[in-house]
This record gives structure tokens, sequence and C-alpha cells, in this order.
């Protein structure tokens, strides 16, 4: 009788632990689909939100309320680089001539996050200090086209012939489940400013 008693207990022990380790497998398997969807939901969400940015400032592109400011929108834009824009607008609509620089950081400049590939994308207002907005971009890569839509070549020495911008960005989660991290990209084919194209 105390044999049999013994090997009961046994059974019971090795079938509780099985159906445990099946509990943890699952709830493990429930919080890594959490953190993943919880972490697409914030990646598209961070994309969206650099698009819109950049297609608001970009669209801006030699506009002035004063036309007098800027009276060749050609050569609005002072600095174009694969991964650098700086040029001229009126940021608050009020007659004032100001400049948008925009330029990715250096990776090793964000070690906060556990990403090991993000970096910060500013913008700068004219001299004022930059604004660093950490949403996961890892490229933000730019291809210039003049007005017959062909390619300028780097170093582009003469800004004034840019007529349109493609804008390529790649965003990825700032921190991942088990360093799984999800990516979403945007690409702008040819965003053209209005006023360059007035020469």
């Amino acid at each position: 009788m105390g044999f049999s008693t013994l090997l009961d207990v046994i059974a019971s022990m090795i079938i509780g632990g099985m159906l445990l380790s099946i509990v943890f497998r699952v709830s493990d398997s429930a919080t890594e689909k959490l953190y993943n969807n919880s972490g697409e939901l914030s990646l598209q969400q961070n994309l969206s939100t650099v698009a819109k940015m950049i297609e608001y400032d970009f669209k801006k592109i030699g506009y002035c309320s004063d036309w007098t400011q800027i009276p060749i929108p050609s050569r609005s834009i002072l600095v174009a680089d694969t991964s650098k824009l700086k040029f001229l607008t009126d940021v608050d609509k009020d007659g004032s001539l100001d400049s948008i620089f925009y330029y990715l950081g250096l990776a090793s400049e964000l070690l906060q996050t556990e990403n090991p590939r993000d970096r910060i994308l500013y913008r700068v207002v004219n001299a004022e200090q930059p604004i660093a907005s950490n949403l996961g971009v890892t490229d933000f890569h730019m291809t210039y086209f003049d007005a017959l839509g062909d390619t300028i070549p780097f170093p582009i020495t003469v800004p004034g012939e840019i007529a349109s911008i493609e804008v390529n960005i790649s965003v990825e989660n700032v921190a991942a489940y088990d360093t799984a991290y999800s990516s979403a990209f945007w690409r702008q084919i040819r965003l053209v400013a209005r006023n360059l194209k007035k020469r």
C-alpha cells in the first residue's frame, strides 16, 4: 500500500510539473505577443509622426508670407546632402524668414535605448537649440532631382537645381522582446515644394 501511494505521488508531481511548464510557456508566449503588438502600434505611430512632420516642413521650402523675403525661391535650399537638408521658409507665417535644418545624429549619441541602430532625428529652427526626436529612426536618406527628373549626384554644389526630393525613412522599435525589433519604412517619392517650381 505504501509503495503504490509513493508511485501516485511521483506520478502526480511529474504531471503537475508538466502542466506548470505548459502554463509558463503559454504565459511567456502571451507576454511576447502582447509586447510585440503594442510595439507594432507604437512603431506605426512613430513613423506617422515623423512622416507628417517632414512632409509638412519640406512642402514649405521657399515659402514666406512676405514674398519679397525670398524673391528667388530656387535659392531657398542652403544645404542638401544624403541625410541633411537646410532650407529657408516662414515657420510661423509671420512674414519673417526662418531656416530649418534636418539632420540625422550618430548612433553613439543614443545609448539609453536597447536598439543599437536607432538614432536621433534633429530639427533646428534658425539658431535655436536642436529639437531631438527619438522615434526609433534608423535611416533618413534623401535623393534629389532636377527639373527634368534626373538624379543630382553628390556632392550637390548648386542646391538651386533641386526641383524635387525623394525622402526615405526607416523606423524600428526602441525596445523589443528578446531583441526581435520590428521595422517600418516610409518613402515619399518626388516630394515637391510648390515654391521650388517658381523659378
